[in-house]
């Protein structure tokens, strides 16, 4: 692969929403990638850190774009199931 990279870091309040932010889009890994990129994540603490490589700026913006997007239904989702579990 070239040298087309991304790193996305995000800090949460807790290792434990870390964790399920990082294991609902771990899911992902292997099944979107492709021949012109590839994906890793990793937890550490309350950081999740995910590593974009690609073979060519179009494909890594494809993959940013998708990344950014499942972290941000993983994080939605998490806020709701949080205030449903704090109404009770």
């Amino acid at each position: 692969m070239s040298s087309h990279d991304a790193t996305l870091e995000f800090d949460y309040e807790s290792a434990s929403r870390a964790q399920l932010i990082a294991e609902s889009v771990a899911r992902e890994i292997g099944e979107i990638d492709d021949e012109r990129s590839r994906t890793t994540i990793e937890r550490d603490g309350s950081r999740v850190v995910i590593e974009i490589v690609a073979a060519d700026v179009v494909a890594l913006r494809a993959a940013l774009n998708t990344w950014f997007s499942l972290v941000d239904v993983a994080e939605r989702t998490a806020a709701v199931g949080a205030s449903v579990l704090e109404s009770r």
